[in-house]
């Protein structure tokens, strides 16, 4: 007999908000303490962040996200680590004198959007297809 699993696509704020607040303070524990820029030898200027300082927070994430996700909580998934996320950036850009930081900001919301969306949508279909053999 075939179980039937629904995709919940409405995000619920019991399951949003928990996500919502583990993104921020993954942010605020890989991203949030390293603020200044790296000047090179050459002359030229990287930073704030390190690679795997947002490999870190992107593996940190990841676990949160399967757990969602494999409960079949696409939109509290996606949802909550992007305003997390979103959050996050605002606030630790914000002191930006130019006003850029919010199209880092953006940046921010939509990269974590498609990827949230992307990745969540991968395990639920992986999921799926694993009750429907069972």
């Amino acid at each position: 007999m075939r179980r039937q699993h629904r995709l919940n696509l409405v995000p619920h704020p019991l399951t949003a908000l928990p996500l919502t607040v583990m993104a921020s303070a993954a942010w605020a524990a890989w991203l949030g303490w390293d603020q200044r820029y790296d000047v090179q030898p050459d002359g030229s200027v990287t930073g704030p962040y390190e690679a795997w300082q947002v490999i870190g927070l992107v593996l940190t994430l990841l676990a949160p996200l399967y757990w969602a996700a494999s409960r079949n909580h696409i939109a509290d998934a996606v949802l909550g680590i992007t305003a997390g996320l979103t959050a996050a950036a605002f606030y630790d850009w914000s002191d930006d004198a130019s006003g850029l930081f919010m199209v880092g900001v953006v940046l921010v919301a939509a990269g974590s959007f498609a990827a949230t969306t992307a990745v969540t949508a991968l395990i639920a279909s992986m999921k799926r297809v694993t009750v429907t053999n069972a």
